[in-house]
């Protein structure tokens, strides 16, 4: 079964009021599909979560000429093969071995982003040609995976924020847990909007608390401090991004609030850090923005053995499969209290999420159907 074509497309909805957090605001919804064709006529398709979209969609192209009539089963001979590109080797410059030269260090987020994109198709041509969803060929189990609903965006428009309002309807639509963001006030401001998240949550659902890498140490722990009464269950990307794990364990060491962190990390090598040094406690790897699946199920088998749970940042149609596969070391999966328009918009056929779980199907692959009318209107 040879890998035949690979073709993108994108798709974008603008935001009515862009989504802000204490990094950037968010002005659209935005994804990238893959879709991978295989000689005989099997086709799956991937997901990447990144940007620019113009240059993923070219090394998406790129990297699946060099792929193209290679065995679609062999999804870490692929991988290996795309992922060798990144870095010199023997002869690698002069072309010796038939590949192109080493890529450059650069692009590496975006070609990194690629490869996610190439892989998750690879593995839902696995599922349909074995005729199963992906979670049964790891061995899992059809149950209910935990979802979480994300919000408390912070409003651009200068209207009120309902920031409290909007996590209690998270509540009564059947949620267990949500994840609000905070880190672009004062930390006072913050620490207030936290009491107030609760205040309005009750006291039996958990807390998630999203800083966007707001901090530096010490400011992390004043503010961990302060929010410490409202009975947190994780700080999410607590420190600076160039901050590193050792940072991480000082922090750790401060505040009995456990830490989540690695969804911005391009490898399991740097997620391997993090996870030795036991300081972060949830790891939220991205398979859609850097690698794909099968670095996500190294990550999974890697967070098992050291006893860290896995939840997986966004998609959760998706990433659902490897929570699945991984039940005594998953968290669970993130959903938009507020599905965005995109989401809501572009399948005919995924996971259901209800009374905040996710609920897979017996589909074959990842058990998503598109709706192509619907993403034609937003191509860009």
């Amino acid at each position: 079964m040879k890998i035949g074509s690979i073709k993108t497309h994108a798709a974008s909805i603008p935001f009515e009021v862009p989504r802000v957090t204490a990094h950037e605001p968010m002005r659209a919804a935005s994804v990238i599909l893959v879709e991978v064709r295989t000689e005989d006529g099997i086709t799956g398709y991937g997901q990447i979560h990144g940007a620019p979209m113009k240059d993923i969609c070219e090394w998406v192209t790129r990297l699946g000429e060099i792929v193209r009539g290679m065995d679609a089963l062999a999804h870490l001979e692929v991988w290996e093969r795309l992922f060798s590109l990144t870095s010199p080797r023997p002869g690698g410059i002069e072309g010796r071995d038939g590949l192109p030269p080493p890529l450059p260090r650069a692009a590496r987020p975006q070609i990194m982003a690629a490869v996610a994109g190439i892989d998750i198709a690879l593995w839902d041509i696995k599922g349909k040609a074995a005729g199963l969803p992906v979670y049964r060929l790891l061995g899992g189990a059809n149950r209910p995976v935990l979802a979480y609903a994300t919000g408390g965006y912070y409003r651009s428009d200068g209207k009120p924020d309902t920031f409290a309002e909007e996590h209690a309807s998270f509540v009564a639509a059947g949620y267990r847990a949500v994840k609000l963001k905070v880190g672009a006030q004062t930390i006072p401001e913050d620490v207030e909007r936290v009491r107030l998240t609760r205040e309005a949550i009750g006291k039996e659902t958990l807390l998630l608390l999203d800083l966007t890498a707001a901090y530096g140490i010490d400011d992390c722990i004043a503010f961990a401090r302060g929010v410490e009464p409202c009975d947190i269950f994780w700080l999410e990307e607590p420190l600076h991004w160039y901050l590193q794990p050792a940072d991480f364990q000082r922090l750790a060491a401060a505040t009995p609030i456990p830490l989540a962190h690695c969804e911005r990390e391009l490898t399991r090598f740097t997620v391997r850090d993090f996870i030795a040094s036991g300081a972060v406690r949830y790891v939220q790897f991205d398979s859609t923005r850097h690698a794909g699946f099968t670095e996500s199920l190294r990550i999974a088998t890697l967070a098992e053995q050291f006893g860290v749970r896995i939840a997986p940042h966004q998609v959760p149609e998706l990433h659902a499969h490897l929570c699945a596969a991984f039940p005594g070391a998953s968290f669970g999966v993130e959903s938009n209290g507020v599905p965005d328009p995109l989401w809501a918009g572009m399948y005919a056929q995924r996971a259901q999420i209800t009374g905040g779980f996710v609920h897979l199907n017996e589909a074959p692959g990842f058990g998503v159907e598109f709706d192509w009318k619907f993403l034609d209107r937003h191509r860009v």
